[in-house]
């Protein structure tokens, strides 16, 4: 398979003489780029989060993700320092399809792997049993997040990025200890920009400060939410406008996968558009119908009617809705908000 001869070229990269390795960011915002980090700072990421979870030696956790980004070869390396009993899967929407009855102690998913298998009985069963289930590289849809409060096992929404060689700070979501804010690890200080973007003091596993493109709130007692990026903020006519802001409100009313990004405009300087994939997720459209970019509203399924876009403050509201055949995502899953912004450009402006 892949995946082990990709594990094969980690391990023999992780115990070569250099004290480094090269690892590659997502390219969620712009052009994925590589970097060395340091293996010893690697080691204190492990070591933060097994300490934090209590995963200890013979554990048998669940690799399902590419090893190409740092999710993945985190993976990998917890399971070195602690001696994680590491069981591999080809990275897939159903990581846990063919596991058998042996419960796992750990896993790693993102949020469409934890979708996809809790749509299958058998899987969810297998997911539920798995002890603890961090979730990482995207955002948690809330109607997910409801669906995991009522799951009986630890889990855990992550923050972080491959410059902190995966997560910093753990938010639970469910259990008595749920909550919306994330909990950074105690060795690592956090403060806000002059921007209200989050920086991170986070010494065991990062050479500098880092200053984020992460619009947050920080409380009082450390923890912290986060807004949106500020690189997916849309500037239109004067008015910021965060991306995520309009896609949570829109959320309640769109089943199929969605995005919204901007286009050019000479007026307002920027203009919201919203990208819809024709792809029903396996319903059909009532009437056999779809989205009319002409109409202020879409069709969507389940008898629901016509989305109206009154129902959002004018300055939120998109003035083009696109049908795309899918959302442009960058490698490991997330939503590549670079190609969403060409993407429109060519269809309203360069067409």
């Amino acid at each position: 398979m892949p995946i082990q001869e990709d594990l094969q070229a980690f391990l023999a990269e992780w115990h070569d003489p250099s004290p480094f390795l090269e690892v590659q960011t997502s390219g969620s915002t712009g052009t994925p780029k590589r970097m060395l980090v340091s293996k010893d700072r690697m080691l204190n990421s492990a070591r933060l989060t097994c300490d934090q979870l209590g995963l200890k030696r013979g554990d048998k956790a669940l690799l399902c993700m590419p090893l190409r980004y740092i999710a993945g070869k985190m993976m990998v390396v917890r399971s070195l320092y602690a001696g994680l009993d590491l069981e591999v899967r080809e990275p897939s929407g159903h990581p846990l399809a063919d596991w058998g009855d042996t419960p796992l102690r750990f896993a790693a998913m993102i949020p469409l792997q934890v979708y996809n298998t809790l749509r299958v009985p058998e899987e969810r069963r297998r997911l539920e049993q798995t002890d603890i289930l961090i979730i990482g590289g995207g955002a948690i849809d809330p109607a997910l997040e409801q669906e995991i409060r009522q799951m009986p096992n630890t889990v855990y929404s992550t923050y972080g990025m491959t410059e902190t060689l995966s997560h910093i700070a753990l938010r639970r979501l469910n259990g008595p200890e749920a909550s919306p804010y994330y909990r950074p690890f105690p060795s690592v200080a956090l403060s806000l920009s002059p921007e209200n973007t989050l920086v991170i003091d986070a010494p065991l596993v990062c050479d500098e400060r880092l200053v984020t493109n992460d619009v947050a709130r920080l409380l009082p007692d450390g923890s912290f939410a986060i807004i949106g990026r500020k690189d997916n903020i849309i500037n239109s006519g004067g008015i910021k406008i965060q991306i995520e802001e309009v896609e949570e409100r829109l959320r309640p009313y769109l089943d199929r996968p969605y995005a919204i990004t901007a286009a050019p405009d000479a007026r307002l300087g920027e203009m919201v558009v919203i990208l819809i994939a024709t792809e029903w997720q396996g319903l059909q459209p009532p009437g056999g119908r779809g989205y009319n970019p002409r109409v202020a509203g879409v069709i969507t399924p389940g008898g629901r009617g016509l989305l109206p876009l009154d129902r959002l403050p004018k300055y939120l509201r998109p003035r083009h809705v696109i049908e795309v055949s899918e959302i442009p995502q960058t490698g490991s899953g997330k939503i590549d908000r670079a190609a969403c912004r060409e993407l429109a450009k060519q269809l309203i402006v360069d067409k």
